[in-house]
């Protein structure tokens, strides 16, 4: 009878284990191919780089030869007189007053990184 309460804890564990995983949507991994020995290719600019490094892409995405994940985080809450623009050399958004991009907007809350 002691069992039956520690498998259902440990299948609660597991599965709680598993959902950091399946909530991260930002992030995509691929498999390395066989011919990856010492470099692996980035899918979105198709650039090689050495087993083990970091980088990061024309899609603000952050790489290792594992797979990507979006290097910024998209704000959610905001002032509603704010508008939210995505700086793609910077891989940053940057929210401001719809009628003066100078002024700077807070951000409440964003999702990602």
């Amino acid at each position: 009878m002691f069992f039956v309460p520690l498998k259902k804890f440990l299948a609660l564990a597991l599965l709680l284990c598993s959902l950091p995983s399946l909530s991260n949507g930002a992030c995509e991994s691929w498999l390395p191919h066989s011919d990856w020995t010492t470099h692996c290719q980035d899918p979105v600019d198709k650039t090689w780089h050495a087993i083990g490094s970091k980088w990061r892409n024309s899609q603000c995405m952050d790489c290792t030869c594992s797979g990507c994940c979006d290097a910024y985080s998209t704000p959610r809450q905001f002032p509603n007189d704010c508008v939210s623009v995505f700086d793609s050399e910077a891989c940053v958004y940057r929210v401001h007053k719809r009628d003066d991009p100078t002024v700077e907007c807070p951000i409440f809350g964003s999702v990602g990184k």
